[in-house]
């Protein structure tokens, strides 16, 4: 999945995850408790686990990777159910203290975005502040689409689908998108099973970052290519704020622009070669 792809997906994605939401909210109906608000913390926990889970299956999409995708909906599940459960109620005080404002409402919203973009800024290779950002302002644009639908729709039950709907497609297109609009660098598969995928390195690139491996093993790399020619752990990116350091770690060799190497510094627009899938490194400065 390309980064502009991942517009389309994280939309529909989280489109879905709204619709379930408001399904599972039906089923279960919302009045849980006598207590309204403390209704409202389960009900958004709800929605929120929904939502998150859902658009944490985008880097199922990305990556192919089992195990990757279990984390990323276990990791976006929990906070969206976190962010769920303390945006619902902040919205309805923040809407009684507004005197019935709809922008009320979408504050408290924002704060369930913000927790799920966190999510998954740390569950792809962008930074989590990218991610947090990107939610925050989903979450507060769909909480206005949702408050409006709600208002202009005079079906009650096709209101709050429809409003789910575009909260939950709101939150993953912005994240999406500030991590489109802000990424610093990135690998694109040009050649194997993953043709056309883009692994985002942002979160690796500081000195002080993590380094991320590259090769065939999902439990032992970071970035995870399907090729039997890929030793589990091929190769090891180090990031040294302004570029990275690529260290081959393989039997079969590493390859740059077609020349086997043991160390190098990415350049932008190089091709990689590892086992028989190729990907060139893109950078913005």
């Amino acid at each position: 999945m390309s980064r502009m792809m991942r517009l389309y997906y994280y939309a529909v994605l989280g489109a879905i995850g709204g619709v379930i939401a408001w399904q599972a909210s039906n089923l279960l109906g919302l009045s849980f408790t006598p207590s309204v608000y403390l209704s409202e913390i389960i009900a958004g926990a709800l929605i929120g686990l929904c939502i998150g889970a859902v658009i944490g299956l985008g880097e199922a999409l990305l990556t192919h990777n089992i195990v990757q995708t279990a984390r990323a909906c276990l990791f976006s599940g929990l906070l969206g159910m976190a962010g769920g459960a303390l945006g619902l109620p902040i919205a309805e005080g923040l809407f009684q203290l507004t005197g019935a404002q709809v922008w009320g409402r979408a504050l408290g919203w924002s704060l369930f975005g913000l927790l799920i973009g966190i999510a998954g800024g740390f569950t792809s290779g962008s930074q989590m502040w990218k991610g947090a950002l990107g939610g925050f302002l989903g979450g507060a644009f769909g909480g206005m689409l949702l408050e409006s639908t709600r208002t202009w729709l005079k079906d009650p039950l096709l209101g709050k689908a429809a409003g789910l709907l575009l909260l939950g497609a709101s939150v993953g297109v912005f994240i999406a998108l500030i991590v489109y609009l802000l990424s610093r660098a990135w690998l694109e598969v040009t050649s194997g099973k993953l043709k056309g995928s883009e692994f985002i390195l942002d979160k690796f690139m500081k000195t002080e970052a993590p380094s991320a491996f590259i090769g065939s093993s999902p439990l032992k790399s970071d970035i995870v290519l399907p090729d039997p020619d890929i030793a589990p752990q091929h190769a090891l990116l180090k990031g040294a704020d302004t570029h990275f350091n690529l260290k081959d770690m393989s039997m079969n060799g590493t390859f740059i622009n077609n020349k086997k190497i043991e160390q190098a510094i990415l350049k932008n627009r190089q091709t990689l070669k590892l086992g028989n899938t190729e990907l060139v490194y893109h950078e913005k400065r």
